[in-house]
């Protein structure tokens, strides 16, 4: 199905099946002939919510700038970790492997994600070769593709699932009533504590693996408890944002935390800012 508006177009393509469910993406589109540079987008929800709709409003600011991107449904919930990972990485490889055919460049590929989707989108693009994550291979005798990635931008992710749990139980404890059922959708998706360390790219950075490391933005509101908050067992001292970009530079990457109005995160003050982030490494 192909939608026009003033300044793009979107379309809704079905990317991958499991049995009889389907999974789509939403393709928006600028004006013109193309190939465009193109960003893979992932809705948030705690692992267990939403769908590719969630990313609309980020995703016109995007192909208004000259970007297309692809907002992706997942598996999540109770098909658990690591199931969104395999289906993001096939979807990175598919729409490699179709941009022709899409009008995308192949070789301008970055990767977005809100909340649990930021998580999702930095793992991810840390982990493009993760024999599991890649489990799928491409239909029809495709030729080998990576889902590798230029940039990563994230909107207050959820990066550290296991800080995140243990934070979230600590202040139900304490009475906050932002916790809602944020520990049950962390036991929905993630199942154990073992899980919670495997899918976490902080301890993935301090237990020195081996990962990708592609230029990155984490736009943050403040103040965000439920996404800014110091991990009750961290030595550092520091909160979660500035303690994943620590350790994100020492392993020589590039990061750049910008602290926004938390008002105004879901608004022109956060889309703004990762549009112009991926025109100056997507070109």
């Amino acid at each position: 199905m192909l939608t026009a508006t003033k300044t793009h177009t979107t379309e809704d393509i079905e990317y991958l099946h499991h049995g009889d469910t389907a999974l789509k993406l939403r393709i928006f589109r600028p004006e013109g002939d193309g190939p465009f540079p193109t960003v893979v987008d992932l809705h948030g929800g705690a692992w267990c919510k939403n769908d590719l709709t969630a990313c609309g409003p980020r995703n016109h600011v995007l192909a208004e700038s000259g970007l297309a991107a692809a907002a992706l449904d997942f598996r999540h919930a109770g098909d658990g970790y690591p199931t969104s990972l395999i289906d993001i990485n096939y979807a990175i490889r598919w729409l490699k492997a179709n941009a022709g055919e899409l009008r995308l460049d192949a070789e301008r590929i970055g990767i977005s994600g809100q909340s649990s989707g930021g998580h999702l989108a930095m793992l991810s693009a840390m982990r493009p070769f993760d024999s599991r994550y890649s489990s799928i291979p491409l239909d029809g005798g495709l030729p080998d593709i990576d889902a590798c990635v230029r940039c990563v931008g994230m909107s207050w992710p959820v990066i550290n699932p296991l800080s995140r749990y243990r934070y979230a139980l600590q202040e139900r404890r304490n009475g906050s009533e932002w916790v809602g059922d944020i520990p049950e959708s962390h036991d929905l998706y993630w199942g154990t504590h073992k899980n919670m360390i495997d899918g976490n790219p902080v301890c993935a950075l301090e237990n020195g693996e081996a990962v990708q490391i592609p230029p990155a933005i984490w736009v943050q509101g403040r103040p965000d408890p439920v996404h800014d908050y110091l991990d009750p067992e961290s030595e550092l001292g520091i909160k979660e944002p500035e303690r994943f970009a620590q350790r994100y530079r020492e392993a020589g990457g590039n990061i750049e935390v910008l602290y926004i109005e938390q008002t105004e995160r879901d608004s022109r003050a956060s889309f703004d800012p990762l549009a112009a982030f991926f025109r100056k490494h997507l070109g």
